[in-house]
């Protein structure tokens, strides 16, 4: 599949400690999964999490959806072993915690091989480095950590999150100039479905891949609200109709809706019905 047309609508956290969440994701319509070994995992449980997750892995089952481990920040006492644990089971990136420089994804890359390695942006000095972390050459993707950056910030929620915007905004910047993937952060009141679908446009709106999610029952609103519409998909067919119609004919400008249609456009509408298709196969 088509990197940059394979779907991240839906970004799902599961304890990488229980059995039974492990057992359900296989059946859920998600995008990708990130596998916790961090904050979902207690103390107490993070030694046997690691065998837990491991044996979940490699029964596999999971499908064609993305499989990352997120691991303990390398600055614990587990991190060097959740990394070199995370070597070795059958995933597709390790999610490293409160990455503020490309000097700590060196430090697990160290531990992982050739991993791809995904960084969770969660402070305001890894929103000011987003630049030199996206750059990294391992680094394939970004997760925004928005309820640890909420607390670093000292914010008050608001709806709009404009307080986020700023370190936001750079970490899209960033994401977007080295072309990896960029998630946004999560929406904590689960049962909100109006409130979620209000956040999800937002990210959409502001160029987020996808959204990471904490209960099942959000899936179905990300996927929506990440996916390209009915309508987006009928004008980029006709768009590219139009232009290889005009670009066949030699003769005058496209025009679609009564706007011009650019190679931009072109590029944008193949785009669309890229994603449109891979999530087709990712459902189908």
């Amino acid at each position: 599949m088509d990197q940059r047309a394979r779907p991240y609508r839906s970004v799902l956290y599961i304890p990488g400690s229980r059995d039974r969440a492990l057992e359900k994701a296989r059946g859920l319509p998600v995008d990708a999964i990130i596998f916790d070994l961090e904050d979902a995992v207690s103390p107490d449980e993070k030694e046997n999490a690691r065998a837990t997750l491991h044996a979940a892995l490699t029964q596999g089952g999971y499908g064609d959806r993305m499989r990352v481990v997120r691991i303990n920040g390398l600055d614990t006492q587990w991190g060097q072993a959740d990394a070199e644990a995370a070597a070795k089971m059958e995933c597709d990136a390790v999610l490293l915690p409160k990455v503020e420089s490309a000097a700590q994804v060196d430090a697990l890359a160290a531990l992982v091989g050739d991993t791809p390695i995904w960084a969770m942006m969660e402070t305001p000095r890894g929103m000011m480095n987003a630049a030199e972390i996206a750059a990294h050459p391992q680094l394939t993707g970004f997760v925004m950590g928005t309820n640890d950056l909420a607390k670093e910030l000292q914010t008050r929620f608001r709806p709009d999150r404009l307080p986020m915007m700023a370190g936001l905004g750079l970490c899209l910047l960033a994401a977007k100039a080295e072309g990896i993937v960029i998630v946004d952060g999560v929406y904590n009141a689960f049962k909100d479905a109006d409130g979620l679908k209000v956040e999800c446009n937002q990210g959409r709106d502001m160029g987020f891949d996808g959204k990471t999610l904490i209960h099942p029952a959000q899936v179905d609103v990300a996927n929506v609200a990440f996916a390209p519409s009915e309508a987006e998909i009928d004008l980029a067919r006709r768009q590219i109709a139009a232009f290889e119609e005009t670009e066949a004919s030699g003769q005058g400008v496209a025009v679609v809706d009564g706007k011009i249609v650019e190679n931009l456009h072109v590029v944008t509408a193949r785009e669309i019905l890229a994603k449109a298709d891979a999530i087709a196969a990712l459902e189908g």
